[in-house]
């Protein structure tokens, strides 16, 4: 839930998330003025913008260079599996560029190549 929805009585030993008052008394529950909203029809996302990125483009998760080939460009943007490796990364990252294909997490865990010498 967003940060809109909080849980009623909100203490700080308690967890963030969203619980449904349940009690005949509750405040919340009845919705009375001055009180918490309660999560309900019509605070949820539009249709046409549910499962997109902000960017507007449908996120697809990648983790091979040959599933890149499938991508529409013009709809989808490509986001790169963590269970791959850096390699395989590069790989990714270096055919999506030729590709036009936006890449979501181009940086991440990108290793930077360490001369022999520095080992040990």
């Amino acid at each position: 839930m967003s940060k809109r929805f909080r849980r009623h009585p909100e203490l700080k030993r308690l967890e963030g998330g969203w619980r449904r008052p349940k009690t005949r008394t509750n405040k919340v529950r009845r919705k009375l003025k001055g009180k918490k909203p309660m999560p309900s029809q019509g605070y949820g996302t539009p249709k046409s913008l549910k499962h997109k990125h902000p960017s507007g483009l449908t996120e697809v998760i990648v983790s091979n260079p040959k599933e890149l080939e499938n991508i529409k460009k013009d709809e989808q943007c490509v986001r790169i599996s963590g269970s791959v490796g850096s390699k395989k990364r590069m790989e990714i990252i270096k055919r999506a560029s030729e590709l036009g294909i936006k890449v979501l997490n181009p940086n991440v865990r990108v290793v930077k190549n360490v001369a022999p010498s520095e080992k040990k």
